[in-house]
């Protein structure tokens, strides 16, 4: 019997089954035709978490000392289990297909407007940190880049986030997760050449693994909360990862499979930053690598794919929010879909050139929306919509601490991130 929440489903999926049936009596292929099987979905996966957090975990790991390496491996493990609870929140009504529904199952049409503000926010300034991402790394190599519009002249930096925009626009343009597998997997091999890369430089005579680094640095962690945070904020791409699947299932070894591969990447990635360059780690380790070495080349060249590999990925649930509020005629409209992805490129563009740094970005969606979308509300829609909260257990045990400790993050990382960003600014 269907509770009274999904009243709202029931009629906001009205239309989509009218077109459902309109597709069947016209004879169109089934859906299951473009499901992805278990190897391009772990890439997929993968990818999802697999991003810039990359880069920047030396500098959480210099902020929060040694002992902070505790913290990154709790979060990734509440992390992955909040990802299986979205799983099952899904699972508990054929209707529900993304995280909104999620939110409105649990509280109604509120519920459904809140999650969709914090996804559109939290995937948005993700977007515009891989194109930071972009600019800063391009910048690196080519310093006296300029790029110059009418009167207008852009800077180094700024100019190159126009280039990436340009590099990153031919990815929009795909919507089958199938095909975005295989730019998925360039990503995932692009973070495992960068750790690598990243070694390499180290073992070099004039650079070598020299720094010590602290024990814990109690004044940095909120930052290194806040920064191991964004590695795991994938779970707003997780109802479309999951929807892709052929056999859904196995979903779950898909999660641990992607948590296991990126939480070891993070971890090695994270101590080898901190050894070669200790308290003097930049936001982005790639910064501090020696422009003249072939491995440093290499990791810079490298991580210019990530972007481009994660963009689509990223905007794809902010497009098609949008999509579902447009009029029935206009949905599912390739050039209005295209149109969409364009001016969500456009204004991305235009947040990372205003943004002060990629740490500004990162800390602060970190912070505030990550912790939002992907610890708090797969907690509570879980307890509201299973009622766990009417029968104490181990599990009601362990989702209260996921929400005490996020809730903790939340407020002192935002506070310190925004603090930050001011300072910067």
């Amino acid at each position: 019997m269907l509770c009274a929440d999904t009243v709202y489903i029931l009629r906001e999926r009205e239309r989509e089954r009218e077109r459902e049936r309109e597709r069947e009596r016209m004879a169109v292929p089934s859906s299951t035709s473009k499901q992805v099987s278990f190897c391009k979905t772990c890439m997929n996966g993968i990818n999802a978490l697999s991003g810039i957090g990359i880069l920047s975990v030396p500098y959480a790991l210099s902020s929060g000392g040694w002992l902070s390496l505790i913290l990154l491996l709790l979060i990734a493990a509440s992390a992955c289990f909040t990802g299986l609870l979205i799983r099952r929140c899904m699972d508990s009504n054929p209707l529900i297909t993304t995280y909104p529904d999620i939110a409105a199952t649990a509280f109604g049409k509120k519920g459904r407007i809140t999650a969709s503000i914090f996804i559109i926010l939290e995937l948005y300034l993700v977007a515009t940190g891989l194109l930071i991402l972009e600019g800063d790394n391009l910048h690196k190599l080519s310093p006296d880049f300029a790029l110059k519009l009418g009167n207008l002249t852009l800077d180094g930096r700024h100019s190159f986030v126009m280039v990436a925009g340009a590099m990153i626009f031919p990815s929009i343009w795909l919507s089958d997760l199938g095909v975005l597998s295989y730019i998925s997997f360039g990503g995932v091999i692009s973070s495992l050449i960068i750790v690598v890369a990243v070694f390499c430089v180290g073992t070099t005579k004039d650079v070598g693994f020299h720094g010590k680094g602290s024990l814990v640095n109690f004044k940095g962690l909120p930052t290194a909360l806040s920064l191991y945070t964004f590695c795991y904020g994938a779970h707003a791409m997780f109802p479309t990862i999951y929807n892709s699947m052929r056999k859904k299932s196995q979903f779950p070894k898909v999660l641990l499979l992607s948590f296991i591969t990126c939480t070891i990447t993070y971890v090695a990635m994270a101590i080898l930053g901190y050894l070669i360059y200790g308290h003097n780690v930049q936001s982005q380790v790639t910064l501090n690598l020696p422009k003249e070495k072939i491995s440093s080349k290499v990791a810079i060249y490298t991580i210019l794919a990530g972007p481009i590999a994660k963009y689509a990925l990223t905007i794809m649930p902010i497009s098609t929010a949008i999509e579902s509020c447009l009029p029935t005629k206009y949905q599912e409209n390739k050039p209005i879909s295209i149109l969409i992805k364009i001016l969500l490129l456009i204004s991305t563009m235009v947040w990372a050139i205003l943004f002060p740094s990629f740490e500004s970005v990162t800390s602060l969606s970190g912070a505030g929306l990550i912790i939002l979308v992907s610890f708090l509300l797969p907690c509570v829609c879980y307890l509201k919509i299973f009622r766990i909260y009417r029968h104490f257990g181990y599990e009601l045990a362990g989702i209260s601490g996921i929400i005490v400790l996020a809730v903790l993050v939340g407020v002192v990382g935002t506070y310190s991130s925004i603090a930050h960003t001011i300072k910067e600014a």
